[in-house]
């Protein structure tokens, strides 16, 4: 029979995730990655293979292969591939569809995605804001009175917008902003977590699976951001009792995190897989310390479970 001292069983009283509402955004990490270490024991105080390595010339290659991936910056390429007219009651706009890949390798997560002019006009206005400087060479395509829905100045648009984002892109403050990652991804994520909110786990699934490789690739600078999306794949999965499927989300966000116990998603995420390792038979115990170590560090005074702050995430 199960003791109530685990997760899971009844009676159990172990520590629950709490953590504040309404915590600061977390900054972002900037600077470069770390190399990847080599085969250990073969490297100097410089990080790279030692004067006196007995490494191979084969497994030297492979180790710069490896140090020149890691060193590699994740670039993306935008292409406007088409356009579609979308008529309404009471408006007629175009709808651009974007296709955003990795270059230098097979992407099989390319990601697709339609915007309007309104939509890279506001991304426009805001970037003018924090940006001015960094993008005062870049044309921003003039909206027109007339001919907005003609097939020359539609082509035209498609050309214009996909320089556009190309060349914000190229700038490093620009391409690593709230604004522009939010143009890529918010809409789709608004979707996501509407979804989730409603119950439709399998729709916020479809389209998490989506949008997090973007997110992803957007956000190698600061892995943090990834993790409301993750977790959000967590609750879906386990609301759906695709357990094993939850807890891979779920290792993917608390590597993001690495262990900021400060962070308002840390506690109850912990809290959640232990509950899940339990269930799924795996070694839950080290999870339940490190839950108790932070709590222990720092107590806060109020108390959400994972689903009850994911729920809180893209309300506006």
């Amino acid at each position: 029979m199960a003791s109530p001292k685990h997760p899971g069983s009844p009676g159990w009283t172990g520590p629950i995730a709490k953590c504040t509402a309404g915590t600061k955004q977390e900054a972002s990490a900037a600077g470069r990655d770390l190399p990847c270490p080599g085969p250990e024991g073969h490297l100097d105080a410089h990080g790279g293979p030692s004067p006196n390595s007995s490494m191979t010339t084969g497994e030297l290659q492979e180790y710069w292969r490896k140090e020149k991936r890691c060193w590699r910056r994740v670039k993306l390429l935008f292409e406007v591939a088409s356009a579609r007219i979308e008529e309404r009651k009471v408006s007629k706009f175009v709808m651009y569809q974007i296709v955003v890949i990795q270059t230098g390798s097979f992407d099989s997560n390319k990601a697709v995605l339609e915007r309007r002019y309104s939509d890279f006009e506001m991304l426009q206005k805001s970037l003018l804001k924090t940006f001015r400087e960094e993008i005062e060479d870049i044309v921003f395509p003039k909206k027109h009175l007339m001919g907005n829905f003609t097939e020359e100045m539609i082509s035209e648009r498609k050309l214009a917008f996909q320089e556009y984002l190309s060349l914000l892109y190229a700038i490093r403050c620009v391409r690593r902003s709230r604004e522009f990652i939010d143009f890529l991804t918010r809409p789709e994520l608004r979707e996501a977590f509407g979804c989730l909110r409603g119950g439709q786990y399998g729709r916020a699934l479809d389209i998490l699976v989506r949008v997090v490789p973007l997110q992803e690739k957007l956000t190698a600078h600061c892995p943090v951001m990834l993790v409301p999306a993750l977790c959000a794949m967590l609750v879906c999965h386990r609301d759906l009792e695709r357990l094993a499927e939850a807890f891979a989300a779920g290792e993917r966000a608390l590597q993001c995190l690495q262990a900021r116990e400060g962070h308002r998603y840390y506690a109850p995420l912990l809290d959640a897989m232990l509950r899940l390792a339990y269930a799924l038979g795996k070694d839950f115990v080290s999870l339940q310390e490190k839950l108790q170590e932070s709590q222990l560090r720092k107590p806060s005074p109020w108390g959400f479970t994972l689903k009850e702050l994911t729920v809180r995430e893209y309300l506006y």
